[in-house]
């Protein structure tokens, strides 16, 4: 396992970010992506592109991997791996038909974490911090 180190929200500055990824609900359900080339399931998220905000990368991400189109953010805790980065909570709003052209093939609005997770420990702890941070039971 890819070791994770959790920080608190401000303990770097948000340029440093490289990241970000959120644990998202839709109507109450947790939403997972298939990621098509790793066969697995994924929590959404991405890379923070050059000149882009955190939040704008989380809205671009979420569109891309859930065809997420209305959003709410709620930033949770900075994480590292082998750079800082951004964990969230998401609540989708309004969601359309998954993009056809990216790397997620179908997504799954689940009670809890689904089987076959790409990243087992590390999305667990993402999914086990966010819930916590956000009252969820």
């Amino acid at each position: 396992m890819l070791e994770v180190k959790l920080y608190d929200l401000g303990y770097c500055d948000e340029k440093e970010y490289t990241r970000v990824v959120c644990v998202c609900r839709y109507k109450g359900k947790y939403v997972f992506c298939y990621n098509k080339k790793r066969n697995g399931w994924e929590i959404p998220g991405g890379h923070i592109e050059e000149n882009e905000t955190w939040q704008e990368a989380a809205k671009r991400e979420m569109y891309e991997e859930t065809g997420a189109t209305k959003i709410e953010l709620t930033p949770i805790s900075v994480y590292k791996i082998s750079s800082f980065a951004l964990l969230c909570f998401c609540e989708i709003l309004e969601m359309d038909k998954l993009p056809e052209e990216y790397e997620m093939s179908e997504i799954m609005l689940s009670s809890d974490l689904p089987d076959n997770l790409t990243y087992p420990d590390t999305f667990k702890l993402y999914f086990e911090t966010v819930k916590e941070k956000m009252g969820f039971n």
